[in-house]
């Protein structure tokens, strides 16, 4: 689909989290829309998003925003009642994607592999461990890594753990606690229904987060990643099957964990992320780069598909 020249809004920043994330996401493809002649709006969404988006009156909004409220439904079903056309995933993807236990029920039971775990109330880990060390805690329903801890005998925490020792249980009455899966950092992204390519990432110190992901020089992107053919067909078939179970659109990324002792049973799917980054570390530009397409031919057809979308009259977009 050749786009004409359109009048594109772009919804950035909010208040989530991962507001600087999504701010970057968005001057970025904000710029590229520019580049091909568009006319975008930048909206760095407030309380008032919903009136800056009619008096924009855009064909079309590339929604940039990462973390709640614009990745888990809220946003999305506003958009729906207003009748906009809309980049990704739409209300009903995005209630279970954003969250971890959710999206294991929709997926696992389709045989997806993803690890074991239980949620537990914050209050318990002062008492006992929920699962024998090591074991990852997490936050529900939040991204990019935000308030993930590794729980070892030498993590430091205290045994059990200590509520004044710094982690996630200082900011979440509930947390996600999973068993460690020792090994290597994949990464797949979906495109239009198609698997690009796998990543590995390999943080020069400590774990993949939050700061390693978005600090230039802190992880290396191994693209395509040096593992067996075998490994490479699971990640990309497991995140093709994964986006089309959720009912994801226009972009998705797919995170594994994969232990190299035990060949294609190592392999886990840790989360699909509906509204991938688009800064200038962020990993689906890199792979759809190595795939011979640029950024601002990226940008362009994720709004390409938005728009077939809405024009289809799909603007409920798909439930498990």
């Amino acid at each position: 689909m050749t786009l004409p020249k359109l009048h594109v809004a772009v919804l950035m920043g909010g208040w989530s989290s991962e507001r600087s994330v999504s701010l970057m996401s968005g001057e970025g493809v904000a710029e590229a829309l520019e580049s091909r002649g568009h006319r975008v709006t930048r909206i760095d969404m407030g309380r008032d998003v919903a009136l800056k988006l009619a008096e924009a009156g855009a064909d079309v909004v590339f929604n940039a925003l990462h973390g709640t409220p614009g990745e888990d439904g809220t946003v999305q079903g506003m958009m729906d009642l207003m009748g906009l056309a809309y980049t990704h995933s739409g209300l009903a993807t995005s209630v279970i994607a954003i969250d971890k236990e959710l999206t294991k029920q929709a997926l696992v039971p389709h045989g997806i592999p993803m690890p074991g775990g239980r949620i537990v109330e914050t209050a318990d880990l002062y008492r006992s461990d929920p699962l024998p060390r090591p074991y990852v805690l997490k936050p529900v329903n939040e991204g990019s890594s935000v308030g993930v801890a590794i729980v070892t005998a030498e993590s430091g925490y205290g045994d059990p753990i200590d509520k004044n020792a710094e982690g996630p249980w200082q900011q979440f009455d509930r947390l996600l606690a999973e068993p460690y899966i020792r090994g290597r950092e994949l990464t797949t992204a979906v495109l239009a229904d198609r698997a690009l390519m796998v990543t590995e990432l390999k943080p020069r110190s400590g774990f993949y987060d939050f700061d390693a992901k978005y600090t230039d020089g802190m992880t290396d992107h191994i693209c395509p990643a040096g593992v067996p053919a075998e490994i490479t067909g699971a990640c990309r078939a497991l995140a093709l099957q994964a986006h089309r179970l959720l009912g994801c659109r226009g972009t998705s990324r797919s995170d594994f964990r994969w232990d190299d002792t035990q060949g294609v049973e190592g392999l886990f799917l840790l989360e699909v992320n509906t509204q991938p980054g688009m800064t200038p570390l962020s990993l689906v530009p890199e792979q759809a780069r190595h795939m011979g397409m640029d950024y601002a031919d990226l940008v362009e057809a994720i709004i390409a598909e938005a728009l077939e979308d809405f024009a289809a009259g799909a603007r409920t977009r798909g439930a498990v």
